[in-house]
């Protein structure tokens, strides 16, 4: 593979709803540059950039590929990211890297969930698209009512720059609205044609108003365009390429993958009108010396700087770490310094891969993407750059994880192999959580909804040999009191030799305080040295509260009098009196258990704001508000966890798969009453 400087260099990101056809498009993409003779198919399990076993079992993608092709003397890296809504790191790291994307559209069902969810980030970032409608060939295809659905919900600005032919209803072609060309499949490629004469009014129509949107970006082309001069075709693509990067126009192609029809098209108008990676808005980084932000430009004269944005484990090459240049130039031997462990190393190997197949590559410049190995430090969000410019980028802002499981080994010999595994596969995929409670005694891993918890395991037993069970949560309570009582704890023990002896009074009150511990004792009836003593008991006997052995919270324990033995009083006697003391005061103090309270922030569309503040209220949440935001309501809550340990799963069904939300743990609440015997019921169990 050649060298490619900056200008020649695009970086897209290839995104969709699930089976709108990106991973088939890759296989045309690499037949039309000449990179492959036959295409591969998702069915067969032979495409390059599904190679996982986990995808070919699935038969969809669910990492995130790299496919560079090089066409019209310029090379554009494909990330071809999954279109499964809940492998958020994946879609959220290209994103981070790329100055373009190509979203396609299942013309047999229009604008799905995934399409609006896709669409929705890069308007947030500010990053130019091309619309691309595959499976034009099926059969019922409405292209009107296509368009129509296109720009009420991804905004007016959607312009055909392709228009479908054919005759009678069938697709078997299409015009270039921009270059006045037809292209027509002949049953094995796509060859020139004239335009019919019955399209040519429609097609003429769409002509006019790209031609205004082009007039439109200057004072020149405005004044030609009026004096009826002709605008020449590089004026033509450098007007709309201005329109397209700023987010005016957002050009609309038709094609089918499957025949590689509006493929070659599609590769031009990305070199065309997407921008290169100098373009757009400056990266900003920060100067470890001085702490202060500075400016990164995407140009080769720089000092070199690049950002880990993906990072795979390959059972025989070890750690892959994917890197997007920001600036600069890397080369093979370069010594480079690392952000986050404050060290520098040596780059040995520097390559470009197609799916899983690696290409060697010597030098690398500003703006491309390439790939590094058995750099184990390496990994997802770290900032490597010059030794003589030490800066560190901003890692991506991913959302808690919003459903949790706890997992078992099958076999037991497996149990130390497990914590291993997945602390390897988080620097796979840093969005999911592990955690390990101390007090349920299970494993949890928390992702974005099962599909991405299943996965995790599926890599965990292909890459590791580890295979599990999954359990449901169990929800961590906690127990209190709810009136201020006092309890007297006398210890005393007896046995031949020296005794036991410990004798307090304490009295217990609500606090808001996890723990508070306090003495007002007069005149020596304990000795000071056995305060400690008083409060280590107190907190060994709140480890395990009297209901349903849940850990003690929000207590305050004030010790005020007692009595202790010159020979016999030792500090065990007043551990054990105060655990005593405790007991004694259960009929006054009132315990009762705590639940975990969580703020959520719900995310819908209108029409479903009705069923999820109803279903809230059944889940005994209570609404705090609403906002707009980017045309979605955004509720706000508050909600017991053991109401939502499957909200993600509930909310997808309650909202068509369009709604989301986050979570995030707030307080702990009071259970009421009638539900807290069946807690004690269940855990004495």
């Amino acid at each position: 593979m050649k060298e490619y400087k900056t200008k020649n260099l695009r970086n897209i990101a290839l995104l969709g709803h699930l089976g709108s056809g990106k991973t088939s498009l890759t296989e045309s993409l690499l037949q039309a540059a000449g990179v492959i003779q036959n295409k591969g198919e998702v069915e067969r399990k032979n495409t390059k950039s599904d190679y996982l076993v986990e995808e070919q079992q699935r038969g969809s993608s669910m990492q995130t590929s790299l496919i560079p092709i090089e066409s019209y003397d310029c090379k554009l890296n494909f990330l071809d990211v999954p279109g499964n809504d809940e492998l958020i790191s994946e879609l959220y790291h290209a994103l981070e890297v790329v100055k373009g994307a190509v979203i396609l559209i299942d013309a047999t069902k229009g604008v799905e969930v995934g399409t609006e969810r896709v669409w929705n980030e890069i308007r947030r970032r500010r990053i130019p698209a091309v619309l691309f409608i595959n499976k034009m060939d099926k059969e019922n295809v409405d292209y009107e009512a296509l368009l129509e659905d296109i720009r009420t919900k991804l905004g007016k600005r959607a312009v055909p720059f392709t228009y479908p032919i054919g005759r009678k209803e069938d697709f078997e072609g299409f015009v270039n609205v921009v270059e006045m060309k037809a292209r027509i499949y002949n049953g094995k490629t796509c060859e020139d044609a004239e335009i019919w004469d019955e399209k040519k009014p429609k097609v003429e129509q769409l002509r006019e108003m790209i031609m205004e949107s082009v007039a439109e970006t200057s004072e020149d082309l405005l004044e030609k365009y009026f004096g009826g001069e002709e605008i020449s075709q590089e004026e033509i693509n450098k007007a709309l390429n201005h329109s397209i990067i700023n987010g005016e126009l957002t050009p609309v192609l038709v094609g089918s993958v499957l025949k590689n029809i509006g493929v070659n098209t599609l590769l031009k108008m990305l070199v065309d009108y997407l921008p290169t990676p100098d373009v757009l808005k400056e990266l900003e980084a920060t100067d470890i010396s001085s702490g202060e932000l500075m400016p990164i430009k995407t140009i080769d004269s720089e000092p070199f700087s690049g950002f880990i944005f993906k990072t795979m484990i390959d059972t025989f090459v070890g750690t892959m770490s994917f890197i997007k240049i920001n600036s600069g130039i890397l080369n093979v031997g370069d010594e480079i310094y690392h952000a986050q462990t404050d060290s520098t190393f040596k780059i040995n190997t520097l390559m470009t891969l197609i799916g899983k197949e690696q290409i060697p590559v010597e030098k690398a410049y500003a703006g491309d993407i390439v790939v590094t190995t058995k750099l184990d430090n390496l990994k997802t969000g770290h900032t490597i750059s010059d030794p003589k410019r030490r800066i560190r980028f901003d890692k991506v802002n991913l959302p808690t994880p919003v459903i949790y499981k706890a997992i078992k080994p099958l076999d037991e010999k497996d149990e130390d192999k497990i914590s291993m595994a997945l602390g390897k596969l988080n620097i796979e995929d840093p969005s999911f959580d592990i955690q390990r409670n101390k007090e349920t005694g299970q494993l949890l891993i928390g992702g974005y909804g099962i599909s991405h918890i299943t996965y995790i395991t599926e890599r965990m037993k292909s890459l590791y040999k580890v295979s599990v069970n999954f359990e449901d949560q169990k929800i961590v309570y906690r127990e209190t009191i709810k009136k201020k009582g006092v309890g007297e704890g006398k210890h005393k023990k007896q046995s031949g030799g020296a005794g036991q002896f410990g004798h307090v009074w304490i009295r217990f009150e609500p606090s808001p305080k996890d723990f508070e511990f306090s003495e007002e004792v007069f005149g020596g009836s304990v000795p000071r040295s056995y305060f400690p003593a008083v409060e280590k008991g107190l907190i060994r006997s709140f480890e395990k509260g009297p209901l349903a052995g849940f850990p003690v919270i929000h207590v305050k324990a004030t010790l005020y009098d007692g009595s202790y033995h010159s020979v016999d009083s030792n500090e065990i006697s007043f551990v054990m009196a105060a655990d005593l003391a405790f007991k004694a005061a259960l009929k006054e103090i009132e315990p009762t258990i705590l639940e975990p309270i969580l703020h959520v922030t719900i995310t819908v569309k209108e029409a479903f704001v009705g069923d999820v503040m109803g279903d809230m209220n059944k889940r005994r949440g209570r609404i705090l508000g609403m906002d707009q935001a980017d045309g979605y309501t955004v509720v706000t809550a508050y909600v017991p966890e053991v109401e939502v340990i499957s909200y993600a799963i509930d909310l997808k069904a309650m909202t068509q798969g369009s709604g989301q939300f986050e979570r995030r743990f707030d307080r702990y609440e009071e259970v009421p009453q009638h539900l807290q015997t069946k807690i004690i019921e269940q855990h004495k169990r």
